[in-house]
């Protein structure tokens, strides 16, 4: 029988999804999946593959989520807004690669759960908030970059607000489920697309300007 997957195996799927970013391949290498997935799912952590979390929702894999980053072009002083905490491992990455996170999430007990798994990370460079995702958190803009992690057939128009003239945003664009992840700059007038990151599957995305909640 095979050992289990490591944090390497891990390294290796991100660097085979094309991600050649040294500093987010070493934050993929120290930052402990098994320590942001349901206890239950511990075993898996280091496959790159989604994991369960509660209220039907479920992490991106992780070879995605580094496409995903690697496309907002991080450097390291930037303000980031994510929409869509989970556990955290991805805010995680977002913290070790730029100078702020505020990662909005719609569940309370998750909401908990990535404050804690954070905080035991030492990564003191983020704020969870529970809230409408759609809405952004326009008391800490304006951001350098925005992340979306769930899907909706346009960019909410609050998330464009809150970015900078030259910031870019990654989102999956489409109903949910079947999904084209793209990433945009935002410019004078508005968004520009700039590239494909990835087709995938994502969970919808829930709000104000998103879908009903009420109507699933």
């Amino acid at each position: 029988m095979g050992s289990e997957p490591t944090a390497e195996d891990l390294v290796r799927a991100v660097r085979a999804a094309g991600v050649r970013d040294e500093r987010l391949l070493e934050a993929v290498r120290v930052t402990p999946r098994a320590g942001f997935v349901p206890a239950e799912h511990v075993a898996s952590a280091y496959r790159d593959a989604p994991v369960p979390l509660p209220h039907d929702q479920v992490t991106t894999q992780p070879s995605l989520v580094a496409a995903m980053v690697c496309a907002l072009g991080l450097t390291g002083g930037e303000r980031v807004l994510e929409v869509g905490t989970g556990y955290g491992w991805q805010t995680a990455l977002l913290a070790r690669l730029a100078a702020y996170v505020v990662s909005v999430e719609r569940w309370p007990d998750l909401a908990g759960e990535a404050r804690r798994r954070l905080a035991g990370q030492g990564l003191d460079n983020t704020a969870v908030v529970v809230g409408d995702g759609t809405l952004g958190v326009p008391a800490r803009a304006p951001y350098d970059a925005v992340i979306v992690c769930a899907a909706f057939p346009e960019v909410p128009e609050p998330l464009v607000a809150q970015l900078r003239t030259g910031g870019r945003l990654v989102q999956p664009i489409g109903p949910g489920g079947h999904e084209r992840v793209e990433l945009y700059e935002r410019r004078a007038h508005g968004l520009a697309h700039r590239a494909t990151v990835a087709a995938a599957y994502f969970v919808r995305l829930y709000g104000a300007h998103g879908y009903d909640p009420h109507r699933r």
